[in-house]
């Protein structure tokens, strides 16, 4: 039996912690006495450390599997700063340094290790891990697990045979956002029993975090809002959009009111995204005009303002573009600005997130006739090719990402490393899929327009959706009105 000593020793000696956040030493403790854990805590309230303490007093080796590659240096690169024997394995590494790292942990160096759960499929990596004591398997984004997530991954269905692969150790599932449904799943997909988990539920939306929405008539009424709001703000802010051609606009706006501003979305160059984000992070007040794609590695205590200039897809989405905010535990305020036309769109995107199976064979099949030749084509000119002159056509967006979670492709058309490296699933062509698939992000954006038209409480709003007792708000539009 580990002493409380020693735990809140390692708290204070290498995380540099005072007192331990609601929770965390309960799931800690249980981690540490063998038991499997399911844990719900806001964005920026500990979660990491629920899993790293007790990496640092088992025996073996923590496998941490994780879908945002992105950020597992970044993560690495902390626990070294805290002088812990850390490191990643994705597919970022070239292959003399992956080799290398597999050979680190044959002999047994290591005692946290980030790894994609697209990594299972690579014997190396089995190899590597298998004459190692594996003492718990951490889960990071379970809510990924899920088909019934908003950010499933394919390879995350498989947890219980990894599990099992690497001798079914103690197991622990971390998300913000999960519905009853999703923890359901989550338990499921990884091999447990309900009776085998204790679920630890902190709540989702944090007390600091002012939720606000304006309705709106038109983008001059919108585009004047934002602008007031944002003169308001004494500190970073962001500004999120659903399409690239929206922040443009926008930022004309702004270019005519002389506000200076930062631009991020998925279609810029890697190496700009990864400059803009730097700025970001090292600036203590910056405009940021993004797309969801701005928000893994957004880590900054200080954001006070976050704007959603349209209506996002799903109150999933909402919550966690909110959850960047006032993580330092200050006031920040969440605005959401709701538009009968900004609903078009999504509705829209309805549309272009669940392309029929006959579009997805029809890509599948430019894909396999182009060869490596793809490569020399951008993505609007491959976009034109499958859609012809609607260039507001975004299904071949959806698909490739689809080929990518399924591993029918590898790399990317960006990179320049497109390629098919598997045959087209059956499954994502299947009538049950696309018809399951669309009637859940029908009801999902029902919801979020549900939110956003609501006179009651916005924060029961959100804890009801995701299952969770409510325990008061005070702190949204609907409520200071009341």
């Amino acid at each position: 039996m580990i002493s409380e000593d020693k735990i809140y020793s390692l708290l204070r000696d290498t995380f540099h912690g005072d007192e331990f956040r609601p929770s965390q030493k309960e799931i800690i403790t249980r981690t540490l006495e063998g038991g499997h854990s399911l844990v719900l805590m806001p964005t920026g309230m500990g979660k990491s450390l629920c899993y790293q303490l007790p990496a640092l007093l088992l025996d073996g080796l923590t496998i941490v599997i994780s879908p945002l590659i992105a950020l597992m240096k970044d993560q690495v690169d902390q626990l070294k700063n805290l002088g812990i024997d850390a490191s990643f394995v994705n597919s970022s590494l070239g292959k003399a340094e992956r080799e290398g790292r597999y050979m680190h942990i044959k002999r047994g160096k290591y005692r946290i290790l980030y790894v994609s759960p697209e990594r299972f499929r690579k014997k190396g990596f089995l190899d590597a891990v298998s004459g190692r004591e594996i003492s718990l398997l951490a889960l990071d984004e379970a809510h990924c697990v899920s088909q019934w997530g908003n950010d499933f991954r394919p390879d995350y269905s498989r947890i219980s045979e990894f599990r099992k692969l690497i001798g079914s150790p103690v197991t622990m599932a971390l998300t913000a956002t999960a519905t009853v449904d999703v923890q359901k799943d989550i338990i499921e997909k990884a091999g447990l029993e309900p009776e085998e988990i204790v679920t630890f539920n902190e709540g989702i939306c944090r007390p600091n975090l002012s939720l606000e929405v304006f309705d709106v008539i038109d983008e001059e009424e919108k585009y004047n809002i934002i602008l007031e709001e944002l003169g308001a703000c004494n500190g970073t802010a962001i500004v999120y959009f659903t399409l690239i051609k929206g922040i443009e606009r926008f930022a004309r706006f702004l270019d005519l009111k002389d506000v200076k501003y930062s631009i991020y979305h998925g279609r810029l160059p890697a190496e700009k995204r990864k400059r803009i984000q730097k700025e970001f992070m090292e600036s203590e007040k910056i405009l940021m005009l993004a797309t969801n794609a701005f928000g893994m590695g957004i880590d900054k205590p200080d954001i006070r303002m976050i704007i959603h200039a349209e209506v996002p897809d799903s109150i999933e989405s909402y919550y966690q573009e909110i959850g960047r905010g006032g993580r330092d535990g200050k006031d920040t305020r969440c605005i959401l600005i709701y538009g009968q036309d900004d609903l078009a769109v999504q509705i829209s995107f309805l549309q272009w997130k669940n392309p029929d199976a006959v579009f997805i064979k029809t890509v599948y099949d430019m894909l396999k006739s182009m060869g490596e030749h793809v490569n020399s084509y951008d993505y609007e000119d491959l976009q034109e090719k499958v859609v012809h002159k609607n260039r507001d056509d975004h299904r071949l967006h959806t698909v490739l990402h689809l080929f990518d979670l399924y591993g029918i492709t590898e790399g990317s058309i960006e990179m320049k490393n497109l390629r098919l490296a598997g045959e087209l699933s059956g499954e994502i062509i299947a009538d049950q899929f696309v018809k399951s698939k669309m009637e859940r992000d029908r009801q999902r954006l029902i919801d979020m327009v549900n939110y956003a038209k609501s006179v009651e409480c916005r924060r029961s709003i959100i804890y009801k959706y995701f299952g969770i007792d409510f325990i008061g708000c005070g702190n949204c539009d609907n409520c200071r009105v009341k």
